[in-house]
C-alpha cells in the first residue's frame, strides 16, 4: 500500500506515547522517562498482549517490544516495595538495593526515618540505617575522647580498646604512638624514651636503662652482659656463682682465691654440688671425704679420734 505524501496530516495516522520506566539504584542516578512515538494505522489491530484490549487512545508500556496496557504492566511486572509492601506503579520512582525494591518515599533510615535516596547508608541485620544512626548505635567510641570512631576513618585497637589515630599518644610527650613502639602501664601508654626516663630500672654496673630481661643480684638490677665474675670477668648470668663480700665470683675463681681445702682430697670446699662439709679445729673435709683413715668407714655423725693428720673410728683407734 502506498503511503500518501501528506501522511503526517492523514487522519488515519495517530500518535501513541508510551513510557519506559528505568529503575533507580542507590548510586543516585535519577529515573528517566524516555518518550517514544509509534505510528499505527487505524485499520491495524493494536491490543494489549495480556488482556487483548485495544490500546488505541490509551497509554501503554512495551516490554521486549510487546505492548501492555498500564494495569496489566503493573500487575505483571511491577515490584513490591520492601517498605510498605505495596506495588510500585509504573509512574512511581523506584529504588532498589540488594535485590530489594522500594518506593522512593519508603527508602528511609529504620531509626530516624531520614530519606536515604541521596544519602550514604548501611544495611545492618536487614535494616537500613543512615550513617549517623549506624555510628551512634554500632561504631566504637574512642577511649581517649569518647567520640565515635567513624567508619572508614583511621583508628588503632589494642587490648580490646579503640582510639582515633590522633588520640593514641604518649602520656608524657603527647607524641603519636600509631607508628612506633610503646609500653603500656595500667591505663596509660608511653613511648619507649619517656617510659625509660620515668620508670625503667638502671643497671647497677653501667647505670644504663634496663629495657627488658636482666639479672637481679642482692636486690639490684644488672644487664646480663654486665653481670660478670669479679676475678676472670666471665658472664655469670645463668651460671652457678658465689660471692665474697659484695662481689660475685664464678666457682673456679672463688675456689682458687677463697675456698678452704679439704684435708682429705685437698680440693676446694665451695658449697656447690654436695655442698656439705665437716669442720674440726682448723681443718675441713667434704662430707663424702670424712672417713676413717684406717677402714674408710664414714665418720659423719659418728664419734672419731684424731691421730695426727689422720682421723680414726673407735675400732681402728682401739687396735
Amino acid at each position: 500500500m502506498a503511503i500518501p505524501d501528506n501522511w503526517w496530516s492523514d487522519s488515519s495516522v495517530v500518535w501513541y506515547l508510551f513510557q519506559r520506566r528505568s529503575h533507580r539504584t542507590t548510586d543516585t542516578h535519577r529515573a528517566s522517562e524516555e518518550p517514544q512515538r509509534r505510528r499505527v494505522r487505524m485499520s491495524e489491530q493494536f491490543n494489549c498482549e495480556n488482556c487483548k484490549e485495544s490500546l488505541y487512545g490509551r497509554k501503554y508500556i512495551q516490554v521486549d517490544d510487546v505492548p501492555h496496557c498500564v494495569p496489566c504492566y503493573d500487575r505483571l511486572y511491577a515490584s513490591i516495595c520492601q517498605g510498605c509492601k505495596e506495588l510500585i506503579g509504573h509512574n512511581s520512582r523506584e529504588l532498589y538495593y540488594d535485590d530489594r525494591h522500594y518506593h522512593e518515599e519508603c527508602f528511609r533510615c529504620s531509626r530516624c526515618e531520614r530519606s536515604l535516596a541521596d544519602e550514604p547508608f548501611v544495611c545492618q541485620n536487614e535494616a537500613l540505617l543512615c550513617n549517623d544512626c549506624y555510628c551512634s548505635e554500632f561504631s566504637s567510641k574512642c577511649v581517649a575522647c569518647n567520640k565515635t570512631v567513624m567508619p572508614g576513618s583511621r583508628k588503632l585497637e589494642y587490648s580490646g580498646c579503640t582510639w582515633h589515630e590522633e588520640c593514641f599518644v604518649c602520656r608524657v610527650c603527647k607524641q603519636s604512638l600509631g607508628s612506633q613502639a610503646f609500653i603500656p602501664d595500667k591505663d596509660d601508654y608511653y613511648c619507649v624514651s619517656c617510659y625509660e626516663g620515668r620508670f625503667a630500672p638502671r643497671c647497677t654496673h653501667c647505670k644504663q636503662v634496663l629495657v627488658q630481661g636482666g639479672v637481679t643480684y642482692r636486690d639490684e638490677p644488672w644487664h646480663r652482659e654486665c653481670f660478670l665474675c669479679t676475678g676472670c670477668k666471665a658472664p655469670l648470668a645463668g651460671q652457678p656463682f658465689t660471692s665474697q663480700g659484695e662481689n660475685p665470683y664464678c666457682v673456679k675463681c672463688f675456689s682458687s682465691l677463697y675456698a678452704q681445702k679439704c684435708s682429705a682430697c685437698n680440693k676446694a670446699i665451695t658449697g656447690f654440688g654436695d655442698g656439705k662439709y665437716v669442720s674440726f679445729e682448723d681443718r675441713q673435709w667434704h662430707q663424702s671425704c670424712f672417713k676413717c683413715s684406717g677402714c674408710s668407714i664414714s665418720l659423719v655423725g659418728a664419734g672419731f679420734f684424731p691421730n695426727g693428720a689422720n682421723i680414726l673410728c673407735k675400732d681402728c683407734n682401739d687396735n
